[in-house]
């Protein structure tokens, strides 16, 4: 009875021993945010409204064509690709460190046959000595008394989940990237439509100039300005379209595949997306929540893990090397009763001199700790920024496409105005072309605003958080 009882005492205290291990990391505490503790300028009051960060995006963008090209783009983009994978990386990365926090067990099996000459030792004829074994045990199995292989194990899987909420943030800002991108393609077609639309106007002004030159109507003056208007039009028509093939290219590349022809937008939404509610004082709270923080900081999770670990190279370390089985001078003879043999093998190292390597490693390692924090502090300081700017730039839009609104009706009525004046002989045909191109570049200039409206809601939607989707 004695075997048994001492045995139950061994293994109760080595658990005992394996479960009081000591982590000498220091406790996590995540940094205060260095930023005010909400938003208030160019922040409005709105009806109430879900948070950005749980708006799924099929939910946000209301173009059918739109929410099409982002599943084509989140299928394909190999960026997002490269996210996935590394995620599966880390998972394993994890994986093979947690394991080591466990004997590994092995079965070895093996044979020897040796011959000893004659006249070798004590014998006087040459002799054959052979020997098989099989045996099942584990060896460098490390009691992690002081939590290294803990905070090793912490380390890697903080590195795990700071790769979980890059992909987060990967597809957030690629979902944001291709509304942009599809956006800018839309207003680009909106504007070579209008350049083709002027140049077919000046052309008509310029026949109808070359006819009445042809009778001494007009001077030759006129003549030539009319030309120069078709140029110009035909300069800008050259230009769009080279910039809309562009927009193309661009979307092509996020969507990983060629975006089909039916998908692509000729001129830009009323409204693409909705605008965001934002109550007057919004807190910053909500920037912990972004994935690019929550990335920042399981960084800096690992990198106070990763301080535990140089701290238990300052103590001893045992590893434990045992094995159990049979051993023979005969394969017949492996598994009768006697045959039993074992081996034990603890070791102790205990660190004395090292010429300050211990010392310098745990130095990096705090040191590299305040590094991230630092980087931590400035992801939320540019999340704020990003909200900040989204924000500025909403107080000020609806009064500025309000007022490019009405300039460009102003300046369509001027036109008219000045072609009917110069049809009747009133005017040159010098103030028509100049009352022509003022409306072609009020009209321009509305597109331009309508596309940063629409924009401006995208970026404001991405800023604090919006867009992710598990599905």
């Amino acid at each position: 009875m004695r075997k048994p009882i001492l045995k139950t005492v061994m293994v109760s205290s080595l658990a005992i021993l394996l479960g009081g291990c000591i982590n000498l990391a220091p406790d996590y505490v995540r940094p205060a945010a260095p930023v005010p503790l909400a938003w208030s300028q160019g922040a409005t009051q709105g009806t109430a409204q879900e948070a950005a960060d749980v708006i799924d995006w099929r939910n946000f963008f209301m173009d059918a064509r739109l929410r099409e090209v982002i599943e084509l783009t989140l299928a394909n983009n190999r960026d997002l690709r490269i996210a996935v994978l590394n995620i599966e990386k880390a998972r394993a990365q994890y994986r093979i460190q947690d394991a080591a926090g466990f004997p590994a067990l092995g079965v070895t099996a093996g044979g020897s046959v040796t011959r000893t000459p004659a006249g070798q030792g004590s014998a006087n004829a040459a002799v054959i000595a052979r020997n098989q074994s099989v045996q099942l045990g584990f060896s460098s199995y490390e009691l992690d008394f002081f939590g290294r292989l803990q905070n090793l194990s912490a380390a890697a899987l903080a590195s795990y989940q700071f790769n979980v909420e890059m992909q987060r943030s990967v597809q957030i800002s690629l979902v944001a990237e291709v509304a942009g991108a599809w956006l800018a393609l839309a207003a680009d077609s909106e504007r070579l439509q209008l350049a083709r639309d002027t140049l077919k106007s000046q052309q008509i002004s310029y026949d109808l100039s070359q006819r009445s030159h042809a009778i001494g109507a007009t001077s030759g003056l006129d003549l030539s300005t009319a030309q120069a208007s078709v140029e110009a039009a035909q300069v800008d028509l050259g230009e769009f379209t080279s910039r809309a093939q562009q927009d193309a290219n661009a979307l092509n590349l996020l969507a990983g595949i060629t975006v089909p022809a039916h998908l692509l937008p000729d001129s830009i939404p009323n409204a693409s997306a909705p605008l965001l509610a934002t109550p007057a004082e919004l807190s910053s709270v909500l920037l912990l929540k972004r994935p690019d923080v929550l990335a920042a900081e399981q960084t800096l999770i690992a990198a106070n893990a990763d301080i535990g670990a140089a701290r238990a190279a300052f103590f001893p370390s045992i590893t434990l090397t045992a094995a159990g089985g049979t051993a023979s001078s005969s394969l017949a003879g492996l598994f009768k009763a006697g045959s039993g043999a074992w081996s034990f093998m603890p070791s102790i190292n205990v660190p004395i001199f090292n010429a300050g390597r211990n010392r310098a490693s745990l130095d990096v390692a705090k040191v590299s700790r305040e590094i991230e924090i630092a980087n931590y502090e400035k992801a939320i300081q540019t999340a704020f920024r990003e909200v900040a700017d989204a924000l500025a730039e909403r107080a000020t839009l609806d009064q500025r496409l309000s007022a490019q609104q009405r300039l460009a009706d102003a300046s369509a009525k001027s036109y008219r105005l000045s072609e009917a004046r110069y049809r009747s002989g009133l005017d040159s045909y010098l103030n028509s072309l100049v009352a022509e191109r003022s409306w072609y570049g009020a009209r321009q200039n509305l597109i331009s605003l309508r596309l940063l409206e629409q924009s401006n809601r995208i970026n404001l939607y991405k800023a604090m958080g919006g867009g992710w989707s598990d599905s």
